[in-house]
């Protein structure tokens, strides 16, 4: 009975055209015409409805839930993709009907409507994949975790799924011949999506040996990148640098070439001071005892000079060496007091990690001078903070040396440069 109505309302158009003396082929033809066109406009209908009454009901219940997924269940626009539902299973009940007396065309509309239901549900997965990582970000365990790339890597492997279904069902291949047809083009594949699985790689590798996080601060001097990660993907990572300009590194150059990530100083006690001043080769030099007097003033190294200068004036009698000249035997130096000093004084330093390596110490002099570098960590890893207890540091060191009669390397000035008159006699 019912099936008998449909056919009536279906050939309608070519009843009435054949009573009103049309050909019978060209009735067929704009009967079927005139049905699909109506066919389309109900399934618009349809789509608004679905759309505003899907809309509606998310709405709805997002407002009476806690979580926040619902929510961005409705911003990913996932109820707009599954009000197509509704319409599009009119349309793939409705073809055959229309179609019936038209098999080629009937074939050709299924398929399409096949490869649109393939397509649909990628994007419906697509949507609530998106929203899924969203609601990760804003759990506070999962915020420094390159989501996207994992998201983009599970959406590559169902599209490629999707792929092949919709070149089977074209085709009317099967899975082996389209396997391998696949191995014969494997070259050209490669070359073309060359990046595409260089970055595939790479966003596993990072993600799975843990080598970056959103928020970590990383170097990477060839791409001028100095500042905190915003975004990892398939593809890129995405570097805010302290200046607020974006660098953006493939993601494989972070496996393929050399880049500094600054998480284990973050996630350690100290970060380190590793800076160097340079002190005039021709001010060190041997300490007379009548200086010591005075260097004894100098609260930090008092005792040290003290007891050091009894072992070394045991160590000169017992040995009858002549102190006429400074040179024989064992002596103090102003550059080894100096350095006991600055030793001291990084001890007694409330912004420095005493449980961390703090030292003081002289590396290779060059054409300069002999470098004085402070190898110690500051307890404050603040970047802010961090500075300000190593000027704090250097202040004090540029200010002290002369206490010892040492001079500080500088190129010369204005105010110490001599200028010679090339026509006065010498």
């Amino acid at each position: 009975m019912i099936d008998s109505k449909i056919d009536i309302i279906v050939d309608f158009t070519y009843n009435t055209l054949i009573d009103l003396g049309f050909n019978p082929t060209l009735a067929s033809y704009i009967n079927a015409g005139i049905n699909i066109i109506a066919m389309f406009l109900i399934a618009i209908v349809i789509f608004v409805v679905c759309k505003y009454s899907f809309k509606r009901v998310l709405n709805y219940i997002a407002q009476r839930t806690k979580t926040r997924f619902d929510d961005l269940l409705i911003s990913n626009k996932t109820a707009k993709y599954i009000s197509h539902l509704v319409p599009l299973l009119f349309i793939y009940k409705a073809v055959p009907i229309i179609l019936q007396k038209f098999i080629y065309w009937e074939g050709i509309f299924g398929k399409i409507i096949d490869i649109y239901i393939i397509v649909l549900i990628l994007l419906i997965i697509r949507t609530i994949f998106n929203a899924l990582r969203d609601h990760l970000k804003l759990i506070p365990r999962y915020s420094d975790k390159p989501i996207d790339s994992y998201i983009q890597v599970i959406m590559i492997v169902l599209w490629v799924f999707g792929s092949t279904a919709i070149v089977l069902m074209l085709f009317n291949i099967s899975i082996s011949k389209l396997l391998t047809a696949f191995g014969a083009i494997s070259a050209v594949i490669i070359l073309v999506f060359r990046d595409t699985i260089l970055g595939f790689i790479a966003s596993v590798q990072v993600s799975v040996n843990d080598m970056v996080r959103i928020g970590d601060w990383i170097t990477m001097e060839k791409f001028g990148a100095d500042g905190d990660v915003i975004e990892i993907n398939l593809a890129t990572v995405k570097v805010r640098n302290f200046d607020k300009t974006i660098s953006t590194i493939p993601t494989y150059s972070l496996i393929s070439d050399s880049f500094k990530n600054w998480r284990g100083m973050f996630n350690s006690d100290g970060r380190r001071i590793k800076r160097h001043v340079l002190i005039k080769s021709s001010s060190i030099r041997f300490v007379s005892d009548d200086e010591l007097s005075d260097l004894k003033k100098i609260q930090l190294i008092s005792s040290y000079i003290t007891e050091r200068q009894a072992d070394i004036m045991s160590y000169n009698n017992s040995r009858s060496i002549d102190k006429t000249l400074l040179i024989n035997g064992r002596n103090f130096t102003n550059f080894g007091l100096f350095r006991k000093y600055i030793n001291e004084y990084l001890s007694n330093h409330q912004g420095l990690n005493k449980d961390m390596i703090m030292m003081c110490r002289q590396l290779q002099p060059n054409e300069f001078g002999v470098p004085l570098e402070i190898y110690a960590f500051s307890s404050d890893k603040n970047w802010i903070n961090y500075e300000f207890v190593m000027a704090d540091i250097f202040d004090h060191i540029i200010a002290s040396v002369a206490y010892f009669d040492l001079e500080i390397y500088e190129l010369p000035t204005g105010k110490n440069t001599v200028l010679i008159n090339p026509k006065s006699n010498f």
